[in-house]
């Protein structure tokens, strides 16, 4: 197990976003959260990265990298109450819907910035002479490479296409080597010709990483997935493979609908008439 959760539930008022959610997450996995628009998808991940704290239930997480203390005897720590940089520290980074890097940086500064985040010691070392970092500068240009961007290194930010911001952030997400990547909508906004170029990244980053990723893409979730969860109105209704999921009612029902490989954003299934969430 690397990450799990007991009767997690969020409520916000008398609304109920999260409703006593059961998941476990195992190593190596590729797992993609679909549902839709106001489905908890969003405050799921917010709540398993601290970002919000839950109402009632628990979350575990089993990070490869073990800390001083707070793990059990199985390497387990309690991460329900802990807050967005703790969560990163142990090895849980994630990106977020809206595109979100630092514009007028370069690529290769975006992606150094977030490797120092993530080496505690050197974190807030803010007057170091910064080519004192070599080995972050090394890491950082390991993973430019590995995302396709190293051309790029010296480019504003600012002046990439939607797509290859997109696998900026994956990279920034990548920084510290952590055990599990959530991507909040990866393709969202991304060309017809660039999304297969995103995908290419998630796959190779999956060879050796955790992922779980929102998307409403079902070409991209069928075809990369090695296991697909289905929220509806906050609670979960269902858990497999992803020609399970393909052919289940419930979920045909909730939100797959007329859903047909090959079938374009515009016609995205189990959004019309929904609320965003």
């Amino acid at each position: 197990m690397l990450l799990s959760t007991s009767g997690l539930t969020k409520e916000f008022g008398g609304i109920t976003a999260v409703n006593d959610v059961e998941f476990t997450l195992e190593e190596g996995e590729l797992c993609s959260v679909i549902g839709p628009n106001g489905a908890g998808k969003t405050t799921f991940f917010n709540l398993l990265t601290g970002v919000l704290e839950p109402t009632d239930g628990t979350i575990e997480f089993a990070p490869s990298d073990q800390p001083a203390d707070g793990a059990d005897e199985n390497g387990v720590i309690d991460i329900t109450d802990a807050p967005p940089h703790e969560t990163a520290l142990l090895g849980l980074h994630r990106s977020y819907q809206i595109t979100n890097v630092f514009p007028t940086l370069s690529v290769l500064e975006n992606v150094r910035i977030a490797v120092q985040a993530h080496r505690g010691s050197d974190s807030w070392r803010f007057w170091r002479n910064v080519h004192a970092f070599d080995d972050h500068f090394a890491e950082a240009e390991a993973i430019l490479e590995r995302i396709g961007l190293d051309h790029y290194a010296d480019r504003p930010a600012q002046n990439l296409s939607h797509g290859e911001k997109r696998n900026l952030e994956i990279g920034i997400a990548l920084a510290g080597e952590p055990d599990l990547l959530l991507l909040d909508e990866p393709t969202a906004g991304v060309s017809s010709e660039d999304v297969s170029q995103v995908t290419e990244i998630i796959e190779d980053v999956a060879t050796d990483h955790a992922i779980m990723l929102i998307e409403h893409n079902m070409d991209v979730v069928m075809g990369i997935s090695d296991r697909v969860v289905v929220l509806n109105q906050g609670e979960l209704i269902a858990d497999g493979e992803p020609a399970e999921i393909r052919e289940s009612e419930a979920v045909q029902r909730a939100y797959l609908g007329g859903y047909e490989e090959g079938a374009s954003d515009a016609d995205e299934p189990g959004n019309a008439g929904v609320t965003a969430g």
